[in-house]
């Protein structure tokens, strides 16, 4: 039965009487984090040394028991050391919570009695899905799959004990052989956004303000250049279940190419993405020459990128300059052309009912060559 009303006639916020009331509790909301602070947390790049479990030394003892004489060796063989294994998590986001040096677990010594040491324990280290391992600048593994494992560096075999070197012509072994150090290795781990679409675009042609409209996505909106620092993707839900992954890329410009603006720093992020979206702002004079110049960016970065299927998406179609632009740009271009505002949300559903068909058509052509696409 609940209790007394608190002084002064206010309800609680929540009640704890029974199990059905506490649902009532509000949740708390996430902290919203700005874009300068999440430059901290977001990290795409990662030197990790990794060693190893070093194994066991093997065991050196004989077997003694009264009214026994000469027992014999009883020596048993240690245990091997732990590997360091990478696997892939879908719920990390960033390499932010790599550590630097990870060691493996050391295998235990060797006991009397025939006594084996214990295994060490594996280490696991969780990155995120789409986290690619190199090793003096080769790709040595490639984590695309939610749950997918490397062995980054594998422990030492356990020595032998001295039961071990028994034999006809040596009955009292007294030789055992201590435990073998783990492989020791430098690796660097690389992070490719793993999304379906890519929003492409240059700065300030309204890439955020869509994601935030078609998605739950809160990418940072400003009205200067280089609002989004970081790589955002938003999950855009259908009523059938199915999720689509849009990934807005910034720091994209003229000459970005040459490591220019933010550079090449996240450029490696389109080349996971399946098709792109490209953002054009139709109010400015000759928009397509934007779309020319995004190309020719991508081309530059990697052949054949831009050839991936694609859409242009012509932004703030409310302004009266863009409704001019519009007919200029499609006859200009052979590509689709979508026009809408992100700021109103007109014609989003044209937008929505596209992406659904170039996903589709994704998942199509990966079943008909028998590889299982990538799901959210």
């Amino acid at each position: 039965r609940p209790g007394p009303p608190p002084a002064g006639g206010r309800q609680p916020s929540f009640s704890t009487s029974c199990a059905r009331c506490s649902k009532n509790r509000r949740l708390r909301q996430k902290r919203v984090i700005s874009e300068r602070k999440l430059t901290r947390y977001f990290v795409d790049h990662r030197k990790v040394r990794v060693v190893g479990g070093q194994g066991g030394g093997g065991g050196h003892s004989f077997y003694s028991e009264p009214r026994k004489i000469f027992g014999g060796p009883d020596g048993g063989n240690g245990g091997d050391g732990g590997h360091v294994i990478l696997k892939a998590d879908q719920q990390m986001k960033s390499l932010s919570s790599v550590l630097p040096f990870y060691q493996g677990f050391h295998g235990e010594k060797g006991g009397s009695k025939n006594c084996y040491g214990a295994n060490g324990a594996y280490v696991y280290v969780k990155v995120p899905v789409g986290t690619l391992v190199k090793e003096d600048g080769k790709v040595v593994a490639d984590l695309t799959q939610h749950g997918e494992e490397y062995v980054a560096a594998y422990g030492g075999a356990g020595g032998k004990g001295n039961r071990f070197f028994l034999s006809n012509e040596n009955r009292a072994p007294t030789l055992f052989t201590p435990g073998e150090p783990g492989q020791e290795r430098v690796l660097h781990l690389e992070l490719k956004t793993t999304a379906h679409a890519g929003l492409v675009g240059f700065p300030n042609a309204g890439k955020s303000s869509l994601l935030r409209a078609i998605s739950r996505a809160k990418p940072a909106v400003a009205a200067y250049p280089f609002t989004t620092l970081n790589p955002h993707v938003g999950i855009v839900h259908y009523q059938d279940y199915e999720q689509v992954a849009v990934a807005d890329i910034p720091g994209l410009i003229k000459g970005a190419h040459q490591n220019r603006g933010l550079g090449i720093t996240f450029l490696r992020h389109i080349e996971r993405c399946r098709f792109l979206l490209y953002v054009v702002d139709l109010s400015v004079s000759q928009p397509w020459i934007q779309l020319q110049d995004l190309k020719y960016e991508l081309e530059q970065y990697k052949k054949g990128l831009s050839e991936r299927p694609c859409v242009v998406i012509g932004n703030k179609i409310d302004l009266a300059q863009s409704r001019i632009n519009l007919p200029l740009l499609k006859e200009q271009i052979d590509d689709r052309v979508i026009a809408l505002s992100a700021l109103t949300g007109d014609n989003l559903e044209e937008l929505l009912l596209h992406l659904r068909e170039l996903y589709d058509t994704y998942v199509k052509t990966e079943q008909s060559r028998g590889q299982s696409p990538v799901k959210w």
